[in-house]
């Protein structure tokens, strides 16, 4: 049965108390942030919105007409005023004399700058000419999945004729550009009123006169649609039924992250790439259904559902009712394979003579019966996004193929516009990579100073980051922070114990889920402890040996087993000590524990380099500010084993050091990102001291 919640009409979101007072451009921008609130309105980054204003021209003084339109590559959820382009709209229409048809409109756009109002430097969309040429003041283009559903249909024309009448017109699927543009103009004059049009195969085009009308419109035909559809499919099996059963919650993520890091191994070969698991209820009924295959091969509609998940998916030979993942995982070469061949085939029979060179040939996009879909990106929010676009061409297959017969993008015109000229110059204007782009680090104890340096350290460089630690309330704290400065997609947290072989475990296997995989370990959890050795327990001694040594173990093994899976190297670093190499006075136990890790790191260089994966230590000493171990009892006992105060603590080890400085946590996270970036991966086995100099812990 289709999911209830795609019979829902939308809430419009208009609220005259705050949209009074408004000048019309911030109408604009009001309109657009409530359309995109809604990803059943467009997706991320899909449609657009204009109006036309009237402003001052900064050289005549003059009242003159300006196009406001979202800019090229915005979103009209998230979009501030800066977002928007301005055109003056008699240069718009003086552009009309240049036009040499059809096979010349993409010299079009190097027109557009010629006619910005006030130097904006907002680049303008290929869109602009689609709102400029339509003669009414308030314009929006959206990708609602129930109109897109309609477009998609084989009988499109005639369905859009039976639900709206003659308010809402048809075009027959054309590239979006100039011509486009003006098709929609001609369709105005010839069809005064007209309140919208349905593209075929690509959305929905309404227009009004003030910016309340305009979205009112909006939000009612896509309404209309909606119930429109709700009506007739009542009682429809979706996708031809249920062919599977889906796995419980559990078992769905446990084989996730077995998928995940062998997917993402294959897929990495000319970039890192981080995934996404989406078991949504929408996603389950189509994966689980029975027209599964034959859907998904027929590719996406809408031209910004392939741009983000390319023409079609990959479905993988998992049968939730046989649960056979190992046959699965065997076979995934060969699956992987034959898609890049396919994908191959399908630019050769498409391209042209100066199309852009064949792109990458992995899917985006892996069905998985019974579990759900993943997706794989350059970072994790467009891996995200990859998957709510496809959710949205799901949710067009739906109820396309109840109310008629799906009909995805022909084959040429979708190459035509994932290679096309314009977009590809957009791929090469966009900023260099970081440095950890697409690497995923997992950090324990991700909570304390150390830690969270390092976390931030690796988000500044455009890692994605998993926080390990047992304090579930400093974890939570230093999440939250991190996020809000980086973003939520690329922070997560994991409260483990490196003690406990299964937290352990299920610790990386949620890594695996939510990023894809492992590249970096930092191991740094840890604890202190300082009593001469006749008053050191048996229990205080394994204690530093169960978190220091054994935990140090037990979180490298771990990350061994996914980066062999990945076969993409990777890089483990230990944070060890000072007194790893150097003997303290009264503090037996937590100098030996730090001894083993280093000696532990060193026989892990030596069974991981011919993995390509790199293990190094960086040995801090008196890291005292924001450092969890500093607090408490340590902080005392050595204060007492010195013969000094609190306060004078760190003094007395700065001046102990041969640079007389501090040791803060981000000179930790500095050579913790040293060992983690491609500018050491050529050094394993090393140990970088990061003490402000100790001639005792000089390595020998």
């Amino acid at each position: 049965m289709l999911k209830s919640a795609e019979k829902q009409t939308l809430e419009n979101r208009w609220d005259e108390s705050v949209a009074d007072g408004m000048s019309e451009s911030e109408l604009l921008l009001y309109r657009s942030n409530i359309l995109g609130a809604d990803k059943r309105v467009t997706n991320y980054g899909g449609g657009n919105t204009s109006a036309k204003v009237m402003e001052t021209d900064p050289l005549t003084g003059e009242e003159v007409e300006v196009l406001w339109v979202k800019g090229s590559g915005g979103d009209i959820g998230s979009i501030k005023m800066d977002g928007f382009a301005t055109l003056y709209m008699d240069k718009l229409e003086a552009l009309k004399g240049l036009y040499r048809g059809v096979e010349f409109e993409d010299e079009m756009v190097g027109y557009l700058p010629h006619c910005t109002y006030k130097l904006n430097p907002r680049a303008a969309s290929i869109d602009t000419p689609l709102h400029a040429y339509v003669p009414r003041k308030h314009v929006d283009h959206v990708h609602a999945d129930a109109i897109i559903a309609i477009a998609a249909s084989k009988n499109s024309r005639e369905l859009t004729q039976q639900i709206f009448g003659d308010k809402i017109g048809w075009l027959p699927w054309k590239k979006p550009g100039y011509e486009l543009g003006l098709w929609l103009g001609d369709f105005c004059r010839e069809n005064p009123d007209a309140d919208g049009v349905v593209l075929e195969s690509h959305g929905l085009f309404t227009w009004g006169d003030t910016a309340r009308d305009c979205y009112d419109k909006t939000i009612e035909v896509i309404n209309t649609a909606t119930a429109w559809l709700a009506e007739k499919t009542d009682g429809v099996a979706a996708f031809g039924g249920a062919r599977h059963q889906s796995l419980s919650a559990a078992e769905r993520r446990a084989v996730a992250a077995r998928l995940m890091p062998a997917i993402r191994g294959y897929v990495s070969g000319n970039q890192h790439m981080v995934g996404n698991f989406n078991d949504s209820d929408a996603v389950l009924e189509f994966v689980n259904s029975a027209n599964l295959e034959p859907l998904a091969a027929l590719g996406t509609s809408c031209p910004d559902h392939f741009l983000r998940t390319k023409i079609r998916p990959l479905v993988l030979e998992f049968d939730p009712a046989q649960n056979n993942l190992n046959a699965v995982l065997e076979g995934l070469p060969a699956q992987v394979a034959a898609y890049r061949d396919d994908y191959a085939a399908y630019y050769d029979r498409c391209k042209h003579d100066n199309s852009p060179a064949l792109r990458d040939p992995n899917a985006v996009v892996y069905l998985v019966p019974g579990v759900g879909m993943i997706t794989f990106a350059k970072d994790k929010a467009t891996a995200r996004i990859s998957g709510e676009f496809y959710v949205n061409a799901i949710n067009v297959m739906r109820g396309a193929s109840s109310v008629s017969d799906y009909v995805g993008l022909p084959e040429q015109e979708a190459f035509d516009i994932e290679y096309w000229l314009l977009e590809e110059a957009k791929l090469q204007r966009m900023p260099k990579p970081k440095s950890l782009a697409g690497r995923v680090a997992l950090v324990t104890g991700g909570a304390g100073g150390i830690g969270a340096a390092t976390a931030e350290r690796y988000l500044s460089e455009g890692a994605c980051v998993m926080l390990a630690d047992i304090n579930e309330d400093a974890l939570d704290s230093t999440s939250q922070n991190l996020a809000s400065r980086f973003g939520k997609d690329v922070v997560r947290t994991v409260t483990m114990n490196v003690t406990d072989e299964n937290a352990v475990a299920a610790a990386f296997a949620e890594s695996a889920v939510e990023f894809g995989g492992i590249d970096i370990l930092v191991s740094n959890a840890g604890i202190a402890s300082s009593a001469p050795v006749e008053e050191t327990s048996l229990a205080l001694w394994n204690k530093n040996m169960d978190i220091l040594s054994t935990g140090y173990f037990l979180v490298s093994r771990e990350a061994f087993k996914v980066m062999r899976v990945q076969d993409m190297g990777g890089a483990v670093i230990f944070i060890a000590s000072k007194n790893g190499l150097a003997a303290s006075p009264n503090a037996a136990a937590y100098c030996t524990a730090k001894a083993s890790e280093i000696h532990l790191a060193r026989c892990l260089a030596l069974e991981g380099a011919e993995a390509g994966i790199r293990v190094n230590v960086v040995n801090p000493d008196a890291v005292l500010r924001g450092s969890k171990i500093w607090e408490g009892e340590w902080l005392e006992q050595r204060a007492g084993t010195y013969g000094t105060d609190k306060g004078g603590l760190e003094e007395m080890y700065r001046q102990r050091s041969m640079l007389k400085r501090s040791v803060l946590p981000e000179d930790i996270a500095e050579a913790a990102y040293f060992f983690a970036a491609d500018t050491s991966s050529k050094s394993t086995g090393n140990i970088l001291n990061v003490d402000a100099g100790n001639v005792q812990a000089f390595p020998r």
